[in-house]
């Protein structure tokens, strides 16, 4: 944990000025660094003298005088605690939370114990080794909400696949043929995977699969249908079943 505390960030800590943060001045060190950036929080930073920004799916601290930016993580030591981590799934849980059902394509058992999103892309490997498995998840009370992700980017063949997908009369077929390496006829319609693709780039998205629970915590990469189920139910403080 600690490569990322280099001697500049220490210094950092030393030097950095104890006084109430001046939103204008935490802006202004932002904008000098990259012009026209927009956090889109700002808040008190677990450490004294600095205030916690959220960017484009990052967590950042800069101090409260504009001179000392430190990116990593913080931690707890007595408790043994990535507070960047925790902040990073607030803001992760609030911008999943606009996410409405009707722009995600949902495989559900009838009273799910867990609900998770998925970012997913259509060829990708562990996507589709996923979505193969989906019965098995649906078995273990976890619904899945899938939002695209092409990692081609906007406009790629990736990102064209998923747009057929969604244009289909039956998108819970269409998705189970692509990623079972079916070519779908190309097809366009009013579509989410842009909105989609923007939130990935929101939450700090790396890869795919990106699988995020409700509170906002990633919890993979790809897990196997038993190994999520018992990751859900550590985080919500069960004995697992």
């Amino acid at each position: 944990m600690f490569k990322h505390l280099s001697a500049a960030v220490l210094a950092a800590f030393a030097l950095a000025s104890p006084a109430k943060a001046d939103e204008a001045v935490v802006r202004a060190a932002l904008d000098s660094l990259v012009p026209g950036t927009q956090p889109e929080r700002l808040g008190p930073a677990p450490i004294p003298g600095y205030t916690e920004v959220s960017l484009s799916g990052q967590i950042l601290y800069v101090s409260n005088d504009g001179k000392y930016l430190i990116e990593g993580s913080i931690y707890d030591v007595v408790k043994r605690d990535n507070l960047t981590e925790s902040s990073r799934a607030k803001s992760r849980k609030t911008l999943l939370a606009g996410v409405s059902s009707e722009q995600t394509i949902l495989f559900s058992p009838e009273n799910p114990d867990y609900t998770v999103k998925v970012f997913t892309d259509i060829d990708c490997g562990y996507c589709r080794r996923l979505h193969q498995q989906i019965a098995e998840y649906n078995a273990k009370g976890i619904a899945v909400q899938y939002l695209f992700f092409p990692r081609g980017g906007l406009g790629s063949e990736s990102y064209d696949k998923a747009v057929s997908v969604w244009c289909s009369a039956d998108k819970h077929n269409a998705l189970t043929r692509a990623k079972a390496g079916e070519e779908l006829p190309k097809t366009e319609c009013d579509n989410p995977i842009d909105e989609d693709f923007e939130l990935g780039r929101q939450v700090g998205l790396g890869g795919t699969p990106a699988i995020y629970t409700s509170e906002g915590v990633q919890i993979g990469g790809y897990l196997p249908p038993d190994q999520m189920r018992q990751r859900l139910d550590q985080l919500a403080g069960k004995s697992g079943s």
